[in-house]
């Protein structure tokens, strides 16, 4: 057995962080050995504000941020970052805008000046708007049409979420929402919604953690919206409590793709950390667990076949995706049921434990090698609320966990009578 303690790791003594009068929430981790700084965060605003039918507002509006401001337009905005180097991204989820960027140390407030320029002052100029729009539709419409994993995928969430969750619609709208959205709205869904309350702003790199902070202060230090609301609950979502199959005939395709899942645990659950561990026995660790091995490698009849948990802000999906050839869709689905018994009945091995235990400790110092991978666990860290001091106590919560724990993670999500199954291919399948 592995361990892997011989790195330092990020926690409660050299990560800074402070909570602004404001709302904002700001982590600095000085890496003095790296030339860049790189920020990442979010923004407490997403899909969740808006109505099913402004379905992908929130997202438009992420993309928009960067396409003109009251101070910058298009063309100065990017050419101030191309000057130095730098890069700042925008993207619109269902429960937060997330953010990042990247600039040499000395360029560090050029890079917080451009970020609080686009999430304070944009202008949302209707042709970058429309120009936006029409990318965005151009994918939705050539997904819907040819691509059997997208409505799968499709199928798979409006039939497990029901129609009045946030989670039953794509954080990216669909081709009747997105196609009824104007400059006008985006304006009007930003003036409500961005403001301070909530971001969470990471910085990694080069830097001395207080001149950063004093960066931040001097431009989004004085930052307010009164109108900005508080995120509405979630309702209340179960499985069903009986097999659910829904299909999607799209014809002319080679090939079928298959979603077979339930609701898996929130990341904050106390589960969720020895159910990313069964997740990974299942349908993860080296070719893809034990559903890549019997689908695909036993038995040849999968393009690729892998389990996935999503655990976020709330109770995400907990799924099993193939794709095969149309004839084995049934015999895929068997195999796929077969294996999830095995799960909630059988122990796993003390073996396939280990094995990625030391699997996930041994991945850690690997995503912290580079800023980047250090600002993503971070930022993770705050949103979830998970305690600054949680990179040092990985390693022992993952291998505080029993095979027992797994069984029972196991038969808590997986043990019921129902599942929603999602087809997309050439014919209909019911079962």
């Amino acid at each position: 057995m592995k361990q892997h303690r011989h790195f330092s790791l990020p926690g409660p003594d050299n990560i800074t962080r402070v909570e602004m009068d404001n709302g904002i929430t700001v982590l600095i981790y000085e890496n003095h050995s790296a030339q860049s700084v790189v920020i990442g965060g979010s923004l407490n605003v997403g899909s969740i504000f808006e109505p099913p039918q402004q379905s992908g507002l929130a997202s438009l509006t992420a993309n928009a941020l960067m396409r003109g401001t009251q101070q910058r337009d298009f063309e100065t905005l990017f050419a101030t970052l191309e000057d130095i180097g730098a890069d700042l991204d925008f993207s619109g989820r269902t429960h937060k805008t997330g953010f990042s960027g990247k600039s040499l140390a000395e360029d560090f407030p050029v890079l917080l000046d451009v970020l609080a320029d686009a999430v304070r002052r944009p202008t949302f100029p209707t042709a970058e708007v429309d120009r936006l729009k029409g990318e965005a539709l151009t994918w939705l419409q050539y997904s819907f049409h040819h691509d059997t994993r997208y409505r799968a995928a499709k199928a798979f969430r409006e039939a497990l979420y029901p129609t009045n969750h946030p989670y039953h619609y794509s954080a990216f709208g669909d081709i009747e929402t997105l196609s009824a959205l104007h400059a006008q709205d985006l304006a009007a869904f930003h003036t409500q919604h961005y403001g301070p309350q909530g971001m969470i702003v990471v910085v990694v790199g080069n830097v001395e953690a207080e001149q950063a902070l004093n960066v931040i202060r001097e431009t989004l230090g004085d930052w307010q919206n009164p109108r900005q609301a508080a995120p509405p609950p979630l309702p209340s979502v179960v499985t069903p409590q009986k097999p659910t199959y829904t299909s999607v005939a799209m014809p002319r395709k080679s090939q079928a793709d298959i979603i077979l899942g339930v609701l898996g645990p929130e990341r904050k659950s106390s589960d969720f950390v020895a159910a990313s561990l069964l997740n990974s026995v299942l349908g993860q660790f080296g070719m893809m667990g034990r559903i890549g091995a019997v689908i695909r490698e036993e038995h040849g009849m999968a393009y690729y076949a892998y389990s996935r948990i999503e655990g976020g802000y709330g109770p995400g999906a907990w799924k099993i995706i193939a794709g095969v050839a149309p004839q084995n869709v049934e015999a895929a689905i068997e195999l796929v049921k077969s294996e999830i018994r095995r799960i909630t009945e059988e122990l796993v091995s003390e073996e396939d434990l280990a094995d990625n235990q030391s699997y996930f400790t041994g991945h850690l110092p690997l995503q912290l090698e580079s800023n980047e991978g250090i600002a993503t666990r971070l930022l993770l860290i705050e949103s979830y609320g998970l305690g600054l001091d949680y990179l040092i106590n990985y390693h022992d919560v993952i291998y505080s966990i029993t095979r027992d724990d797994l069984l029972e993670v196991a038969r808590r999500y997986w043990g019921g009578d129902g599942y929603v199954v999602a087809i997309a291919g050439p014919s209909g399948h019911d079962s």
